[in-house]
């Protein structure tokens, strides 16, 4: 692992591979660590995993205004040139998802694939973008009050993840002991800045991406499960909704995962 520094943080990174660049951007309370479970099935490239700002061994600064879509955006640019990226496929999870639809809007001539996994494009509805903010504030304050033992409880316990329930106790306690490494502060000010209310929403741009891409969700995820063919259809883009999976598909069914993600990259690799 290694900690870059970026417009004044540092972004810690994990790089295993070689062959065509990947990079994969991980969900809300979880870090580089949770793409492991597909981790095998991407042989063949090199993949830079990222631990998003307020998520893992990366910073997490006490101001607010630093996480927001756009800062996120400008830090993965400024890592990529860093590291000398000029091309690059691009994977996003749930939180990691709706960044990669920034990046991709902001830098989608750089992508040879994409792949967005159980993410939306915001929500278009002003008042419920209010509420939503309203409600991560108010996440954000029991993290800080109660701690991260009862937060990590709280946030597993939602029917969100109801579907997780069939994964093994080594699989949820490893999730969980990853959610306790993060920092309050983190987490607090991630809800803050780059909650799906904080961020604009995305859907009338996202025809503005040229680049090959994949929609997923899983089947038992209701909301994202119809938020995917939508996103597809504006892009001009493939979708997939994974049977027996709910919202965190590459870990619910990595097979199922793989057999959607794995033909797509092959067929627009770069030579």
């Amino acid at each position: 692992m290694t900690r870059v520094a970026v417009n004044g943080i540092f972004l810690n990174i994990e790089v295993t591979g070689d062959g065509p660049i990947l990079l994969l951007l991980h969900g809300f309370t979880r870090d580089h660590r949770a793409w492991e479970p597909v981790l095998p099935c991407l042989e063949g490239y090199r993949v830079l995993r990222v631990d998003l700002i307020g998520h893992g061994r990366s910073d997490s600064p006490p101001d607010a205004s630093r996480y927001t879509m756009a800062h996120a955006v400008e830090d993965l640019q400024a890592l990529l040139h860093h590291l000398s990226v000029a091309r690059f496929g691009l994977i996003g999870y749930s939180l990691g998802g709706r960044v990669a639809l920034h990046l991709a809007l902001a830098a989608w001539e750089q992508m040879w694939g994409i792949v967005i996994e159980s993410a939306s494009p915001g929500t278009k509805d002003a008042a419920a973008r209010v509420a939503r903010v309203e409600s991560d504030e108010t996440l954000a304050q029991s993290i800080a009050a109660d701690g991260l033992e009862a937060f990590a409880d709280r946030w597993q316990g939602q029917a969100l993840f109801a579907s997780q329930s069939h994964l093994s106790a080594s699989v949820l306690d490893e999730q969980r002991l990853q959610r306790l490494e993060n920092s309050p502060v983190g987490l607090g000010n991630s809800l803050r800045g780059m909650g799906a209310g904080a961020q604009d929403y995305l859907l009338p741009r996202l025809h503005n991406i040229h680049a090959p891409a994949l929609f997923l969700a899983g089947a038992l995820d209701e909301r994202y499960a119809a938020a995917a063919p939508v996103m597809a259809a504006t892009v001009g883009a493939e979708y997939a909704i994974i049977r027996g999976a709910g919202h965190t598909t590459h870990l619910e069914q990595p097979d199922a995962w793989a057999s959607q993600v794995v033909p797509f990259l092959a067929k627009h690799r770069p030579e």
